[in-house]
Parts: C-alpha cells; sequence; structure tokens
C-alpha cells in the first residue's frame, strides 16, 4: 500500500490526531530514560533510591489509571483529558526547581498519576470517535508512539548533555502542553462529539451501574487483564535478565541496545506481516491475544534452549510480534465489547497490567541476583504460557469479537 493511499484510508482529524500524539511520546521520552541518572548524578542518591522513585510513580500511576476510568462520565472526556495533560505538563516543568528528595519522589509520583489519569480517557475517545476504524487507528498511535520514542530515546542522552537535565524537564512538560492545547482545540471543533449517542463524551452523563457491579463482570475483563499482566511481568527479563546477562558475558550495553534497536525496526517494517497474521491466523481479536502470549513464550522459550546472543535477537524478534498483537488490542477490544463503559474497564485493566510492570523488575532482578539468567527466563517463559491459557478462557466468552465493528458497543451495554 502507498503513502497517498494509506493516508486516504483514515480520516483526515485522525492523522492529526496521530501526529499529536507522537510529539508527546517524544517529549515524554526525554525524561524516562535518564530518570535513573538523574537521581544518582544529580541528586547523589543511590541506584537503589532510584528504583524506589520508579516504584511509587508506577503506584500512582495505577491509582491514576483507575481514577481516570472512573471520572470520565463524571467531569467530561475533554474536561478530564486536558485537565489531565495540562496539570502534567506543569508538574513536569516544576521539576526544574525541585531539589529536595521528598519534593521530588512528590513531584515523580504526581506526574505518574497525572499522566496515568488521561490514559484510559484518549484510548476511550478514540474507540467511541472512530467506531469504524478503531482497531487500525489503535495500531497506528500505538506504532506511532514507538517512532515518538525511539527518536525521543536517540536524544535525551545529547540534549541532557549539552544544556543539562533542565532542558529535558522543560522539553517534557512542553510536548505535553502542546498535546493538551491540541487536545483542548480538537475536542471543542468536533461537532461528531456531541452528535454521537454517547454524550457522556461531552460530560453530560454518567455510569448507571455502580463499580461493584461492573467489576462482577468478569468475563469481559478479568482474565485478559491477568494474562496482560503476566505479559507485561515477563517482559521484565529484557531489563532484569537479559541486560546484566549480557553485561556480565562482557558483551557490554551496545548488544542490549541494538536489541531495542531490531525491536524498533520490527514495529515499523513488520506491519504488513502483522497485517497476514491478523487476516489468516489471528482474524478476532481474542485470537489477537492468544497469539501474542504464544509469540511471548516462544520467544522466551528459544533463548531459554541456548544462551547465545543470536538466540536473544531471534527471541526480540519473535516476542516484538506479540507485543504488537497485544498493545492495540486491549483497548480494541474493551472501546469495542464494554460500550459506554469502556472508560471504566480501560482503567480496570490498564491498572492491572500495570502491576506486571511494576512486580516484574523487582522479582526477576532478585531471582537473577541468587540463580542467575536461567531462572529468570524459565519464569517469564511460565509467566507467558499462563497467559496462553488465560487468554483462551477469555476467548472462550468472546467468540464474536471477531465481527465486532461498528454496532458493536450498542449490543455490548446490552449485555453488560
Amino acid at each position: 500500500m502507498n503513502v497517498s493511499v494509506m493516508v486516504n484510508k483514515y480520516p483526515r482529524q485522525s492523522w492529526y490526531f496521530v501526529g499529536a500524539s507522537l510529539i508527546n511520546s517524544l517529549g515524554s521520552s526525554f525524561m524516562w530514560p535518564l530518570t535513573t541518572l538523574y537521581v544518582h548524578n544529580v541528586l547523589g542518591r543511590s541506584y537503589g533510591e532510584a528504583g524506589l522513585v520508579l516504584l511509587c510513580q508506577s503506584v500512582a500511576s495505577i491509582i491514576g489509571q483507575v481514577a481516570g476510568g472512573a471520572l470520565y462520565y463524571r467531569i467530561g472526556a475533554k474536561h478530564l483529558i486536558v485537565g489531565a495533560l495540562m496539570s502534567g505538563a506543569i508538574a513536569q516543568i516544576s521539576l526544574i526547581g525541585v531539589s529536595g528528595w521528598y519534593w521530588y519522589i512528590g513531584t515523580m509520583m504526581a506526574i505518574g498519576f497525572l499522566n496515568a489519569i488521561s490514559m484510559p480517557a484518549i484510548q476511550a475517545y478514540m474507540g467511541f470517535r472512530w467506531k469504524e476504524q478503531r482497531r487500525e487507528l489503535f495500531n497506528l498511535i500505538y506504532v506511532g508512539n514507538n517512532v515518538g520514542m525511539a527518536i525521543g530515546t536517540s536524544i535525551a542522552g545529547l540534549l541532557a548533555g549539552l544544556f543539562s537535565f533542565t532542558a529535558n524537564f522543560l522539553a517534557n512538560g512542553l510536548a505535553t502542553l502542546a498535546f493538551a492545547c491540541f487536545c483542548c482545540i480538537f475536542m471543542t471543533s468536533d461537532s461528531q462529539v456531541q452528535k454521537s449517542s454517547l454524550q457522556a463524551i461531552a460530560g453530560k452523563t454518567a455510569y448507571e451501574k455502580s463499580a461493584w457491579q461492573l467489576l462482577l463482570n468478569v468475563k469481559l475483563y478479568l482474565f485478559m487483564a491477568i494474562g496482560s499482566m503476566l505479559i507485561w511481568f515477563s517482559t521484565s527479563v529484557w531489563n532484569s535478565g537479559i541486560a546484566p546477562h549480557l553485561d556480565e558475558q562482557g558483551s557490554g550495553m551496545a548488544a542490549y541496545s541494538l536489541l531495542w534497536t531490531i525491536n524498533g525496526i520490527i514495529i515499523l517494517a513488520g506491519q504488513p506481516l502483522l497485517s497476514l497474521m491478523k487476516k489468516f491466523i489471528s482474524k478476532s481479536l481474542p485470537e489477537q491475544l492468544i497469539a501474542s502470549s504464544i509469540c511471548y513464550a516462544a520467544g522466551f522459550a528459544l533463548i531459554l534452549l541456548s544462551q547465545s546472543y543470536g538466540m536473544m535477537v531471534a527471541g526480540m524478534v519473535i516476542t516484538t510480534f506479540g507485543e504488537m498483537l497485544i498493545a492495540p488490542t486491549v483497548p480494541a477490544f474493551i472501546t469495542e465489547k464494554a460500550g459506554k463503559y469502556s472508560p471504566f474497564y480501560l482503567g480496570i485493566v490498564g491498572s492491572i497490567g500495570t502491576v506486571g510492570r511494576l512486580s516484574g523488575p523487582f522479582m526477576l532482578g532478585t531471582l537473577y541476583d541468587r540463580d542467575g539468567v536461567r531462572n529468570v527466563l524459565l519464569m517469564a517463559a511460565a509467566a507467558a504460557f499462563i497467559a496462553i491459557l488465560l487468554f483462551g478462557i477469555h476467548a472462550s466468552f468472546h467468540r464474536d469479537s471477531g465481527q465486532m465493528q461498528s454496532h458493536a458497543p450498542a449490543k455490548a451495554e446490552a449485555a453488560i
């Protein structure tokens, strides 16, 4: 497919959103890769204390995603998204003047909380706004965000080296502020928001069921959420197992960085193959989740058989396809199946997934210190295999999900 055909395939407004999201992702990547170095080199704290900062920020993110999903209909999508982004931008820029240790931890937690509040709201808005093309657009946003992260992380160190960390904080905050302004203008001028039957996008309705009633509908979200948590837990093996193993083997960080370069290349160049997989192998969204976990299990099992660098490259290629399958599929499934309750479930599923990202580095890092890389890989592969079973159970409840498109929300609301 040539570029012009691809551009015309999606509404022009959706491309504006994709571009703005890419810029926001680029700005975010100016800061997060350097948090550990900032804490150690500038604030004079240990690497363990740097890990504590990231832990606190992750906990705040879990709370923020739940809050974002719950507040979507109470204050409206525009007020929630724009307010959270603008507040987050102010918090990011304020890091320039923060020197006290506890103030720094508090500010980082505020950033994590505010950024997380906007996540389920943005995903729900996209799912409601472009119902007919949301599957493709979630994937497009995912690819664009990875492009932004790749560009940002490649120049983040250079920016900090030339102008100090202040420039990184400022760039991050300005990018978030720009995205907030874009969302404010875009959502204010979006006439289709007002025409939508889901008037809550403009803040006019609230959930008709209590949080407890929604949580009891475990078939919709729980098995998918726990499976996602295990997948994100298993991906910590790259940082907490393979990275120290390569360092101990004398390969250096260049070999580890190359693995992530391969990850970025596959995300871009592997899209045609991914489309074929979705067309012929895993046609429905639940099947794509199963295929994702199979890719992760196969990739980590392959590295477990031989910890050679060649096997690590092969494992990265295979697990990257797993990442490409799961990342856009979860929000696409929720927005198609949960209807107007999508924001709530997006917040719950996202927060449960963050638990995996939060616990993985500590558990796998501790296991590596005690037993080495082999048992770390064994645990990562085992987590992915369990995820296959959980996604299989989830798929058994939603065998009709492959056909859900523009009319799915109405059907789903009646079913919940």
